[in-house]
């Protein structure tokens, strides 16, 4: 039905290249972007190798570059069609008998393969490697890190434990917020009154009790104290911290389901790691819309004229989808609709809407 299995091929490997090439365009612009947005902070920081910089940008692109990957599919998918419709091949491919379905199938069925794999293997190498970016981000770049890191200033905690309440901030965090790096921690007594003030380089997380490494602890009408490692009691999980302090893209898609388990025995709100996990299951079927999506746009004869009108009208109509698809998934965060809902309805209109047009073309 698809025609000779070279042809399958040739078309799929003209989809693959395109796609791939385009998407290391992207991952390239990204790339320079965020190593001078590093460069230019890296005067703040000491003893800073230009490698450290280099690793650090590293880490951060693949998590940049898996938000582009439908971008990077309808620009690819676009490319690879117009270059078969300007050497005449799909002409010839028409002429054989084959049908704008057919000469289609081999370039959605290299998506869906991309968008398996973008999800099973892409995604958790991508978490791993933003969560490792954080945490040496925010040990390098100490306040200025909140410019770059999943949260930034501002962020405090307000916690209970065993010497009595304490109110932390961090001036960046890393780890999904179970290591914060710049803390302050105003500490309390069991009767409310004020205790301390500890300044601290950084701080961890571990059961029962914050460790804070390297500062001072001011007492009042006593002289400020120097110390090495000082301990904290709380009654935080990691759990609720990383609900608090953490980002959901620095979670890989085999983690979010036990982490939104754990989210909801606890009572906390796991809008935003059960918003990420349908976007991330709903990508293979995004990656297809966006093939479809380009076949409306590229299909026309090069002698009929109005191509780059066609070109720019696919581009745009992109971009105003990928707006549509943030406005939906902060709705979905908000909770006004479900996260299945605030995913699949863009791409049910998207698709929707070139399937209509694309019918419109071919059988009028």
């Amino acid at each position: 039905m698809l025609g000779p299995r070279t042809l399958r091929r040739y078309v799929a490997k003209r989809f693959l290249l395109s796609i791939v090439g385009a998407f290391a365009v992207c991952a390239a612009l990204i790339f320079m972007i965020d190593m001078i947005e590093l460069l230019r902070l890296s005067r703040r920081a000491s003893d800073l190798s230009m490698m450290s910089l280099l690793w650090m940008a590293l880490l951060r692109l693949p998590a940049f570059t898996e938000i582009l990957l439908a971008f990077a599919v309808l620009v690819g998918a676009i490319g690879a069609l117009l270059s078969l419709n300007r050497k005449s091949e799909l002409i010839v491919m028409r002429a054989g008998g084959m049908s704008v379905w057919q000469f289609l199938r081999p370039g959605l069925v290299v998506a869906l393969v991309l968008g398996v794999a973008a999800v099973a293997l892409y995604n958790p190498l991508a978490a791993a490697a933003r969560s490792e970016a954080e945490r040496l981000i925010a040990e390098a770049f100490g306040r200025e890190a909140s410019l770059l890191a999943s949260s930034g200033e501002g962020s405090w905690l307000r916690q209970d434990g065993v010497d009595g309440q304490s109110v932390m901030s961090a001036k960046a965090i890393a780890d999904q917020g179970l290591s914060l790096v710049g803390v302050i921690v105003f500490q309390f007594d069991a009767q409310g009154r004020f205790v301390e003030r500890i300044d601290a380089d950084r701080a961890t997380l571990a059961d029962g009790y914050w460790e804070l490494h390297k500062g001072i602890v001011s007492r009042p009408g006593r002289e400020p104290e120097v110390f090495d490692s000082f301990t904290i009691s709380t009654y935080l999980t990691r759990e609720r911290v990383g609900e608090a302090l953490g980002s959901e893209i620095a979670v890989s898609l085999w983690q979010l389901p036990s982490l939104i388990e754990v989210a909801e025995r606890a009572g906390l709100s796991a809008s935003r790691y059960k918003m990420q996990y349908a976007l991330l299951l709903s990508r293979p079927m995004l990656l297809m819309a966006m093939v479809i999506l380009a076949a409306t746009v590229s299909l026309r004869s090069f002698r009929s004229g109005g191509t780059q009108t066609m070109v720019i009208t696919g581009m745009v109509g992109g971009i105003g989808f990928f707006l549509l698809t943030e406005v939906s998934r902060q709705i979905g965060i908000a909770g006004l609709v479900s996260p299945t809902t605030a995913v699949w309805v863009p791409i049910g209109l998207a698709l929707l809407v070139s399937l209509t047009v694309l019918l419109h073309q071919e059988d009028g």
